[in-house]
């Protein structure tokens, strides 16, 4: 009898110790500057201003693209202290419950996922797979959450060796998630959905009038092994079209963004081979949007955008942050593809890709892509309190025809902005 009461001490002992262990690993994960853990640099330190004439002391902490456009003197960096954002406890507690039992590999490309942050571990460099585990983090992250809309979305394309504004596009941008749902109901999935559909995105261009009332339509699905389905209505045709794959690479609407640069990587995972490259502190565009100095141009009563300026005002004018990251490259499976690689940076904390850059087919950088993040708390008041990190400015240069598009944000946390109707084919033909 003592033996067998030993023996279930033991056992619940090992248990509790088990369960500590993985709500470890849990935090760690979404709380890495827990207790003022936050990454240092001798130099890169907050209040310091990095242009050309420093840049070269902070080398170490920032990406290849970005020491190379200082340097030329194109943009400068402002640092402010590094930040630990609120992440959606439901998104947390899903992660928590479901983490040690999801897998690679099955019919959909992972085994055993429910909802959450599939693979919290810290990224093993000796793993052969961790960089496909970040990247799988990335797909089912929290990123805008159950649904979102970007209401007004400017998007303006410049000649980056004088500045001239080309083209201004304004366009309203819708996100839903179908599957693994955490905060919004019907939680965890929208039923019916006989296609087992996990993500959709829903574009509508308002201005300019050639290309007023384009649209864009793409469902992403459950399944890995089944390729995202994508319309393209086209509203001086009035017709609808469904994309062919090779079509996510080409220019959309004459900007410097392939559709499959939408939200960072807008694409499958087993459409790239991931490759886990290490862990650093660099900086990452993470900020205060309601402590910037914010642009008058397309001011609403309750809202100003984020400015630009630098070199043809590509760059946002933004504060950074010395944040950990996650350096992964991903090469393109498909020889066809426009481009030899991608790096990306995931934030540690919220696996979102703030900066990636892109190299040609001839292996030289090409593009770089800054995606600004802005705590939710300091921007419109629908957003506080939602446990995201809202996107809230873009940057894509193409740094060989110099040449930019650059984003304005209106990110609003309101589901009923984007109605499921709206992720349907037939709305396509019924929006005028």
């Amino acid at each position: 009898m003592k033996l067998k009461l030993i023996a279930a001490l033991a056992a619940t002992a090992l248990g509790a110790a088990s369960a500590a262990q993985a709500e470890d690993v849990v935090q760690k994960s979404f709380f890495p500057y827990a207790g003022g853990a936050v990454p240092t640099d001798s130099f890169a330190k907050p209040g310091t201003v990095i242009d050309a004439s420093n840049v070269d002391q902070a080398k170490g902490v920032l990406d290849e693209a970005m020491y190379n456009i200082i340097k030329n003197g194109w943009y400068t960096i402002k640092i402010v202290p590094t930040e630990q954002y609120d992440i959606n406890p439901n998104y947390v507690a899903a992660t928590e419950k479901n983490y040690k039992t999801v897998s690679l590999g099955g019919p959909t490309g992972l085994t055993n996922f429910i909802a959450g942050r599939p693979f919290p571990q810290e990224p093993d460099a000796s793993d052969p797979t961790a960089g496909e585990k970040l990247a799988w983090n990335f797909k089912y992250g929290i990123n805008w959450g159950d649904t979102a809309t970007i209401t007004p979305f400017y998007w303006t394309l410049r000649n980056m060796n004088d500045g001239t504004v080309e083209r201004i596009l304004k366009m309203d941008m819708h996100f839903i998630n179908f599957m693994h749902r955490t905060k919004l109901d019907p939680i965890p999935d929208i039923t019916p959905n006989p296609s087992q559909m996990y993500r959709a995105i829903y574009v509508r261009v308002r201005e300019p009038e050639d290309v007023a009332n384009t649209q864009l339509l793409i469902h992403r699905f459950e399944d890995d092994s089944k390729r995202d389905e994508a319309w393209l209505y086209l509203g001086f045709q009035r017709r609808v079209r469904k994309l062919s794959t090779g079509q996510i690479t080409d220019s959309f609407l004459g900007s410097d963004l392939m559709i499959e640069d939408i939200e960072g990587y807008n694409s499958r995972v087993r459409d790239m081979t991931w490759k886990f490259l290490g862990t650093k502190n660099i900086l990452m565009p993470y900020y205060h949007h309601n402590e910037l100095q914010l642009d008058d141009a397309h001011a609403q009563p309750d809202y100003k955008f984020v400015a630009f300026g630098g070199k043809g005002s590509c760059f946002p004018q933004i504060t950074w942050q010395l944040r950990k990251v996650y350096e992964v490259e991903a090469v393109p499976v498909d020889p066809n593809h426009p481009i030899s690689k991608r790096i990306f940076y995931f934030d540690a904390q919220t696996m979102l890709s703030g900066r990636t850059l892109i190299y040609d087919r001839g292996g030289k950088l090409w593009k770089t892509f800054t995606i600004g993040k802005t705590s939710a708390d300091y921007h419109l008041p629908i957003n506080k309190g939602s446990g995201i990190v809202v996107d809230d400015s873009f940057s894509m240069v193409d740094l060989q025809a110099m040449h930019c598009t650059t984003g304005q944000f209106k990110g609003q946390v309101d589901p009923s902005l984007s109605p499921v109707k709206d992720f349907t084919v037939d709305n396509l033909r019924s929006v005028n």
